[in-house]
């Protein structure tokens, strides 16, 4: 049986991800900073119950990602896929406007966090002699600078060039590491600010024009990964969801489909 870990999977894509896991009858070890599941995701994953486990980790910290294997692998005796979906938004200013904390939450969960697990998940599956490690990408992995957004943007490229060249590393190890790319998703990441303020998505038209246009719930994203997750052999694969030729098939059906998720 399939044994998974998912950072970050407590909401959003990563709840998903771990449901969809679970739906193919996969074991699941599920992950947040908080010291027990909300009641909303304990609610979701209870008819999984003995399939799953949720361990307390901050990606921030290597213990807390040691304790993360250490646990999932004690429980499931190997691990077969380590997502690093773990992820920190900032509000929607121009860098030089963003305060530190923001600049240091990014920075440390979206690249820190992600090579830290990376390096835990790494090398538990070469002394496994086998296993696959992913990344969620996001804005700015593939070098598009969009304003008021390029600290996110900058984590997000950093991650994508980590993974490249982690791949390289594990070639011909029997590990393997890919990227995941959702593309654009109705989770807290649009509908609340990071800040607590009001949403770009509330106070830009033009934005929740496309965003109504491009965007997908978690739900269909996961729906899409996993399956592919579970049957990709490859070494260095990008699982990509919205590629460019869907999105150009949804601006051109938008006058007649008038998709709306918010």
């Amino acid at each position: 049986m399939t044994s998974v870990v998912i950072t970050g999977s407590t909401r959003g894509i990563g709840l998903c991800m771990a449901l969809e896991f679970l739906k193919h009858g996969c074991n699941v070890t599920v992950s947040g900073r908080a010291s027990e599941l909300s009641c909303d995701a304990a609610g979701r994953l209870g008819p999984y119950a003995g399939r799953f486990i949720y361990v307390p980790c901050d990606v921030q910290k290597m213990e807390d990602m040691k304790n993360l294997w250490n646990v999932s692998a004690e429980a499931w005796r190997n691990i077969d896929v380590w997502i690093n979906n773990a992820g920190r938004n900032v509000p929607q200013a121009a860098v030089y406007d963003t305060a530190e904390a923001y600049v240091r939450g990014a920075i440390d969960t979206n690249i820190t966090g992600m090579i830290l697990g990376s390096q835990v998940a790494a090398k538990g599956m070469l002394a496994q002699k086998h296993g696959a490690i992913y990344s969620m990408e996001g804005l700015g992995s593939n070098n598009m600078i969009q304003p008021k957004t390029i600290l996110y943007g900058t984590t997000k490229c950093a991650l994508t060039y980590f993974m490249k060249g982690l791949a390289l590393e594990l070639e011909g190890t029997g590990v393997t590491a890919g990227r995941l790319s959702p593309g654009m998703m109705l989770t807290d990441f649009i509908t609340k600010a990071a800040d607590g303020g009001v949403s770009s998505i509330e106070t830009d038209e033009r934005f929740r024009r496309i965003f109504n246009i491009l965007a997908d719930r978690p739900e269909t994203v996961a729906s899409f990964f996993i399956p592919r997750i579970l049957a990709n052999k490859k070494n260095g694969v990008r699982i990509a969801w919205m590629t460019n030729a869907k999105a150009a098939g949804r601006f051109m059906s938008a006058p007649f489909t008038h998709r709306k998720l918010v």
